[in-house]
């Protein structure tokens, strides 16, 4: 029987592109562990999309993981089957167009083969305690980028 994890996550960014952060939180009974990170220039939604990779890397075996994300981009491609129809589709979306951040997207999907995801979408900034935590880790990052002028 695989563990039960939950995983919390957030991006931010400062520009849209800028300088981004993400930030996740593992949380296995009583042992919780917090991630972050970033780029100088990037997007939210590459944010959003590398919290959830990092977090589900961090796992040393396959999981059971509730992810609580404030993502509908994130939530929707993959409870809606999107992404996997964009990468069955060579990166092509239905209207033709490319799909944006195929490189995240080819992680996380080898990630979901692997870890049995039931994704928890959540209203950000809404007062979510490890929601707002994340965005937290996420903006606190980008910020040393910012001051640092570099990653």
């Amino acid at each position: 029987m695989n563990k039960a994890v939950n995983l919390f996550t957030d991006g931010a960014c400062s520009g849209n592109p800028g300088p981004g952060g993400w930030g996740a939180i593992l949380r296995y009974g009583s042992f919780e562990k917090e991630l972050s990170g970033g780029e100088m220039n990037t997007t939210n939604n590459r944010m959003e999309l590398t919290a959830v990779i990092k977090g589900l890397e961090a796992l040393k075996k396959p999981c059971k993981v509730l992810l609580t994300t404030d993502s509908k981009y994130v939530a929707d491609a993959i409870q809606n089957g999107w992404a996997k129809s964009w990468q069955k589709n060579g990166w092509k979306k239905a209207d033709k167009k490319p799909a944006l951040n195929p490189d995240l997207w080819e992680k996380l999907l080898s990630l979901l083969d692997i870890h049995e995801v039931d994704i928890n979408w959540v209203k950000g900034h809404a007062g979510h305690p490890e929601n707002e935590r994340c965005d937290q880790l996420a903006v606190g990052f980008y910020k040393k980028l910012q001051e640092n002028g570099n990653a």
